[in-house]
């Protein structure tokens, strides 16, 4: 067809018009039309700056900051863009432009694009926020808190069951609940080369963890400001824990202050309202409140979810780990429980806690069921390659 052979040329000239924001000095030369047009206009928005026509102004912040006009852009965006560019770009509106008093606004928070950042965003403003906006606020938690549950908890569930029934062996199992390959293991010195065959002497079976509480898991959470996602995915996966009779969960955040959530487990929306995101961090502290409240620790997995950053005493800290350690608790350190990537974090402390046997590392939700099993079962921990 003619002209067919320039169309891939004309799609990145719109393109780079659209990135470069048509300023006098882009060399395109395209001029947009249409949703083209408009799409340009949004990016103007929050990338430009000042009143005036895109092509005589800087490239640089210029949305403005009233509550209408904030919330027919975020109604143009999700129109015009996919859900991981809107999210970006809402990010950017907020860091960029000091936009987060906004979502003080009903209005506002109604036209968002919700996710875990946002979350986190809501949380730090809480105390802030008036009456008028909490219910609408809580319902924007819940609805990323309710996608999150159907992302992870299935999965959850069934990982963690499964390795509280291979934790809880029994020496006289029903036969559907033998443990073949630990059986054979434990009687090959009964094997009989005339009949090519293992006479066992002993069995070995998984046990119904179901039946009563096999295991205490404590999740200690930092909610300094730069752990605002792990502080949201953790309540998910607490809620999780928490529904699951065979796992008696406690779930424990901290700044310089310890807070204990446990009875809100049931509703992690209530969880993250009770959070207070921001301030410094007490890592010996909050450790201190976990420990005190173990009972069976040769049957307790603590998880810290922190970056490190201790502005308790270091030394108090890392002896608690070792006694913990040597009591028998499993102790696990994610220095972040979210998809964000590789995360800052203190590494002399990362390796003081490895030197304890305890190494630190950053985990993504998909992966935290596996480690918990690991943790479970006393395992080796799997352990990302970029940690």
């Amino acid at each position: 067809m003619p002209g067919t052979e320039t169309d891939p040329a004309r799609e990145r000239l719109r393109r780079w018009r659209l990135v470069l924001g048509g300023d006098t000095a882009d060399g395109t030369g395209c001029a947009l039309s249409g949703r083209d047009a408009a799409m340009d206009g949004a990016l103007a928005a929050l990338y430009g700056k000042g009143d005036g026509p895109r092509a005589d102004r800087d490239r640089s912040a210029g949305l403005g900051a009233s509550a209408p006009s904030v919330a027919r852009w975020l109604g143009d965006i999700r129109a015009y863009f996919p859900s991981s560019v809107v999210q970006v770009m809402q990010r950017d509106a907020i860091d960029r432009l000091g936009l987060a008093t906004l979502l003080l606004e009903p209005e506002v928070l109604e036209a968002v694009e919700a996710d875990v950042h946002l979350v986190g965003t809501l949380l730090s403003l809480d105390k802030a926020m008036p009456e008028t906006t909490k219910q609408t606020a809580r319902a924007v938690v819940r609805r990323v808190v309710e996608d999150l549950e159907k992302r992870l908890a299935t999965r959850a569930r069934a990982t963690l069951t499964g390795a509280l029934d291979r934790s809880a062996r029994v020496n006289r199992p029903r036969h559907h609940d033998i443990d073949w390959n630990r059986t054979i293991a434990a009687n090959l010195k009964h094997y009989l080369p005339e009949h090519r065959t293992v006479v066992p002497e002993r069995l070995i079976g998984y046990g119904r963890a179901s039946r009563s509480v096999r295991k205490e898991v404590v999740l200690c959470v930092d909610q300094s400001g730069s752990m605002a996602a792990s502080v949201v995915y953790a309540s998910v996966f607490g809620a999780v824990l928490a529904s699951m009779r065979s796992i008696d969960t406690r779930f424990v955040v901290f700044d310089t202050a310890v807070v204990d959530l446990t009875d809100r487990l049931d509703d992690p929306v209530d969880v993250l309202f009770g959070t207070r995101l921001g301030g410094g961090t007490d890592i010996n502290r909050a450790l201190a409140y976990c420990q005190a409240r173990i009972t069976r620790p040769a049957e307790t997995v603590v998880v810290l979810i922190s970056d490190l950053y201790e502005g308790g005493i270091r030394d108090e800290m890392l002896k608690r780990v070792a006694a913990m350690r040597a009591s028998g608790v499993q102790f696990v350190t994610l220095l972040a429980l979210s998809d964000e990537g590789a995360p800052a974090y203190d590494r002399e402390h990362a390796a003081a806690l490895a030197a304890l046997g305890a190494p630190a590392f950053a985990c993504t939700p998909d992966l935290f069921p596996e480690v918990m099993a690991a943790a479970i079962e006393k395992r080796p921990l799997p352990i990302p390659d970029a940690a």
